[in-house]
């Protein structure tokens, strides 16, 4: 049977691009589509989200030719002070002088410019955007892709990348573990006259964490930081009606002037949050990674990272199933996808909801049990060892692309 790639991706975002991007780094081919005109997400006005570029996913974006972003762009954190709300004991991690940062902020949409760049330079990457799937056969022999204007395309495999709401997924009927929280994540940025020193803060409140988050200067040399704020839920539509004025006023007063005086400068965006998790990442020819298998709340920043995880390994039993002419939409080859991308998974998924339950219960007994918490892990170096190594994304049995090796 002739197929026209190795692989199609459904999604060009974040994930399925630099998926795409890293199979073409090995000679696999892939055809990727979205429903978005993909050049629209680059834009300031798009999505003013940021991301905690973890050390082991800045690893891997620079070992698929993606460096300049992160050096031009982004703005390492060498320090993260965890608190229970503005106390002054804090739980402290250190890159430590000559290590690589404990991660680096940038803007999702240079992300987005520079993979959408790199994917088209590349031969092995046929990107379809903007279009609409009309339907995927998936059987024993092939998954084939019909879009809505009549082309037809056949791979071994279907990978999805089509988000939280991912319509694949639903498609091929693989249910979720899902809920929703009480809470939604007010995002913006601000800039401030006192330097943040490269240093990330996460003040846990009952009513829901607030992540400051460094950020490269602004053009006229001005600090400053990305804000996501948890807020109840209820309160979703006033926070997205509150001026500039307001927004800064009620951020400086949760965060005791630590910062200075503190300008918004980006317009407020309000997302509600939830969390879902796929029973299965694999069906007949098909392949969940990011956001379409699991989706959890901000508390840690590890969402986007997830995703760079699954695509590292994902690449790497790929590309071995390539080279030893598999077939690359095998069950067995599936599985050791799953199976090295489940246990990372659910582990983060139940950390970061445990974590925001219990940083939501209020009164001044769970308070102190939350600051006796932190100053237990600040005590005991291997346990705080081991949350270090896990916000840099490095546990486990690490892929080549997340030691910066091509595989």
């Amino acid at each position: 049977m002739t197929m026209d790639a190795d692989v199609i991706i459904i999604g060009g975002g974040l994930v399925g691009a630099t998926l795409a991007l890293a199979l073409a780094r090995h000679e696999v081919t892939s055809i990727v589509v979205d429903a978005q005109d993909l050049d629209s997400t680059t834009l300031p006005a798009f999505d003013g989200r940021a991301t905690a570029v973890a050390s082991a996913s800045a690893r891997m974006l620079r070992a698929l030719g993606l460096g300049d972003i992160l050096d031009t762009h982004g703005c390492p954190i060498r320090e993260i002070r965890v608190t229970d709300a503005a106390h002054p004991q804090f739980l402290h991690f250190d890159a430590g002088e000559g290590n690589d940062p404990l991660g680096t902020m940038v803007e999702n949409r240079w992300l987005r410019t520079g993979l959408l760049r790199a994917v088209r330079e590349c031969p092995e990457v046929t990107l379809l955007a903007p279009v609409t799937v009309a339907g995927i056969q998936r059987d024993d022999h092939a998954a084939t892709l019909t879009l809505a204007d009549g082309r037809v395309f056949k791979a071994p495999l279907v990978v999805a990348c089509d988000g939280r709401r991912s319509a694949t997924r639903e498609a091929a009927g693989i249910p979720i573990a899902t809920w929703q929280y009480d809470h939604a994540a007010l995002i913006t940025m601000v800039a401030h006259t006192v330097p943040h020193e490269n240093i990330a803060c996460e003040l846990f409140y009952p009513s829901g964490p607030l992540a400051l988050l460094p950020m490269r200067d602004t053009d006229d040399g001005r600090p400053r930081t990305a804000i996501v704020w948890t807020i109840d839920r209820k309160h979703m539509e006033a926070a997205k009606k509150l001026g500039p004025k307001q927004l800064a006023a009620e951020i400086a007063a949760r965060i005791d002037g630590t910062m200075g005086d503190v300008e918004v400068i980006a317009p407020q965006a309000v997302w509600p949050l939830g969390y879902h998790h796929a029973a299965r990442y694999t069906d007949t020819r098909l392949l969940l990674l990011g956001d379409s298998a699991h989706g959890i709340h901000p508390i840690a920043g590890q969402g986007l990272n997830m995703g760079f995880r699954d695509v590292a390994a994902a690449a790497e039993v790929l590309t071995n199933a390539a080279r030893s002419g598999l077939d690359l939409g095998s069950p067995d080859v599936l599985a050791q996808i799953s199976a090295w991308r489940r246990f990372d998974n659910s582990l983060v998924c139940a950390v970061t909801d445990g974590l925001n339950r219990l940083f939501a219960i209020p009164g001044r007994t769970p308070s102190l049990v939350r600051r006796f918490g932190l100053s237990t892990v600040e005590r005991l170096p291997p346990l705080k060892r081991f949350f270090m190594n896990q916000a840099r994304g490095e546990t486990g049995k690490l892929p080549a692309l997340l030691k910066g090796e091509l595989v």
